[in-house]
């Protein structure tokens, strides 16, 4: 048996789609915590028109009337270390030039 693949980045199949909404998830924004479409790489280019659509046959609504889902990418990538407890994973940041994007990581509990 086949599956009918939604969300190619995050492998959300037609399946998943009606499990939501068979637990009560019909909002786009509801679908899209519960099964995570439009989370990957494309940031829901390639799917949210295709889940709309599935999502409107699924709930018996008009297409035209599921709005799209609210986008929110990173404001910028956020180094690693800077979530790293640990004040040694920070002591090489000056050596390999990763302080130049935007000055210093977050303080620690000593400097605070």
């Amino acid at each position: 048996m086949s599956k009918i693949v939604v969300c190619r980045c995050e492998d959300v199949t037609l399946a998943d789609l009606e499990h939501s909404v068979a637990r009560g998830y019909h909002d786009i924004e509801e679908v899209k915590r519960y099964t995570g479409f439009g989370t990957g790489p494309c940031q829901g280019k390639e799917c949210v028109a295709v889940v709309a659509c599935a999502l409107a046959r699924l709930t018996g609504a008009a297409p035209a009337t599921v709005p799209p889902f609210t986008s929110r990418p990173p404001l910028a990538p956020t180094p690693l270390r800077w979530f790293v407890r640990d004040p040694a994973a920070h002591r090489f940041a000056d050596d390999r030039g990763d302080d130049a994007d935007d000055g210093a990581a977050p303080a620690t509990d000593e400097e605070a």
